[in-house]
């Protein structure tokens, strides 16, 4: 019994001490762990006298670990709430009306927004403002019977949820800062609030001395995405208003890589008399796809990591304005490609991205129906300061993005097999539009259109 339970100690001993990871340290785990170590190098001394505690021990980890996982699992599922349900899905037509109105400026070329940091935007200038300066954004958000505590907690719980970088595998940094005029001063159960619900800081500002202004705008915007952002805004307004400002990097990681070989250079036609050099990247695989003759359009839906969201990539047949498409890009449009997509072989080519994008928002959102928050004769923010003395003078949303051949492995069992043979093809040369949709909430996490991508002028065709 002696030679067995030797023998049997160095071999599982050796087993499990390699295979139980550092994470058991850090969790609940850990002080179990620990204690199982020790037995087990008591059992190497004492055999007869540790066996049994060593297996009961043991039998008491294996019992954490399923239960731990289960959590995990749990809470990876959870559902959201009924109040986060109505707001994601609000937030989704906020996505279409907004976009829609950038896109009718001339000056505008690339587009980038999240609808769910706009919500949340939204949702601070609700918790900040009276009467009708708060409620103008139920309006908006068409949440007019949602009571204020809900508006806030259940925006808070969507972007907590489709954020959360454990659960989507992906790089999304997002800073949000509310900066008022140096005579200003905050109340504190604003300050606590806006900071519970919607993870945004405060500081004062000297607008007066413009470039300084400007140059702590940019700094802190740089700092917080680890450089990717590097400049909100050239200019502030010499105001005595408050300004929001949301700084963010987003990086998506595809379910599939795209094999970092497989990249080449190409030209990206911005216009017919211009056309770019890009990083172009390739891959063939398995996507939902639906090619839209009516509207001389193909649609082609990407999988993240995490397979709980995706890119829907919406590109017209051939180079042209995408004013065409834009006028009929609704939800409800959306939502009916998305139910004729088909999984099917596509050779897709996508330009390697790397881009800024800074909108002020503030006459847009004016558009949609946020009239008294940005008019000075009218704005109530006595929540934010105690009295009658702000307005919103500016809502910077700032975003850098990125995507490249990054993603699991392959799935490189299906390659010369029957599934991947006459591929559709889908060449993202020319203007496009993108969403990131979350499948799990309904949300859009982002809209936005790529004209013009980083890269030198190529030399004029003859």
């Amino acid at each position: 019994m002696s030679h067995f339970i030797n023998s049997e100690s160095n071999r599982i001993s050796a087993t499990l001490l390699n295979s139980l990871t550092v994470e058991w340290e850090i969790s609940a785990g850990g002080g179990l762990f620990k204690q199982l170590e020790d037995n087990l190098l008591d059992l190497l001394k004492e055999p007869n006298k540790c066996y049994i505690m060593w297996v009961s021990n043991l039998v008491a980890l294996v019992l954490l670990a399923t239960s731990t996982s289960a959590a995990t699992s749990a809470s990876a599922d959870k559902v959201l709430s009924n109040h986060a349900t109505i707001l994601a899905d609000n937030s989704a037509n906020l996505a279409f009306s907004l976009y829609q109105n950038m896109a009718k400026e001339k000056d505008v070329e690339n587009i980038l927004i999240s609808p769910v940091v706009v919500a949340s935007s939204l949702g601070l200038v609700a918790l900040g403002g009276k009467a009708s300066t708060a409620s103008q954004v139920k309006t908006i958000l068409n949440a007019a019977k949602v009571k204020d505590e809900q508006l806030h907690s259940g925006l808070a719980e969507l972007l907590t949820e489709v954020s959360d970088p454990k659960t989507r595998n992906v790089t999304w940094k997002i800073s949000n800062r509310l900066y008022g005029p140096n005579t200003v001063n905050f109340v504190d159960d604003f300050v606590k609030s806006s900071k519970k619900h919607y993870n945004c800081d405060h500081s004062k500002i000297n607008f007066r001395d413009k470039k300084s202004a400007v140059n702590s705008i940019n700094e802190w915007a740089a700092k917080s995405t680890d450089g990717k952002l590097p400049e909100v805004t050239k200019e502030v307004e010499k105001t005595d208003g408050a300004m929001i400002i949301n700084a963010m990097f987003f990086k998506p990681h595809w379910d599939e890589q795209f094999h970092h070989q497989m990249v080449d250079n190409r030209g990206f036609l911005v216009s017919r008399s211009y056309t770019v050099s890009v990083q172009m990247m390739h891959r063939t695989g398995l996507y939902g796809f639906f090619d839209d003759k009516t509207n001389k359009l193909t649609i082609l839906s990407m999988p993240l990591a995490h397979k709980k969201s995706s890119v829907v990539f919406i590109m017209p047949y051939h180079l042209e304005p995408l004013e065409r498409l834009e006028k009929i890009l609704t939800k409800k449009q959306l939502d009916t490609w998305m139910g004729k997509l088909q999984q099917t072989a596509v050779a897709v080519s996508l330009p390697k991205v790397s881009m800024e994008v800074s909108h002020n928002l503030q006459k847009h959102l004016g558009k949609l129906g946020l009239t008294e928050a940005v008019d000075k004769s009218k704005a109530d923010f006595s929540n934010i300061s105690g009295k009658k003395d702000l307005y919103l003078s500016s809502v910077f949303h700032a975003s850098a993005m990125e995507w490249d051949t990054d993603g699991n492995e392959m799935d490189t069992s299906i390659f010369g097999t029957d599934k991947l043979k006459n591929p559709k093809l889908f060449y993202a040369d020319h203007p496009f539009i993108f969403l990131v949709k979350d499948q799990k909430t309904n949300s859009i996490l982002f809209i936005g259109r790529m004209v013009r991508p980083k890269g030198e002028k190529m030399r004029d065709e003859l």
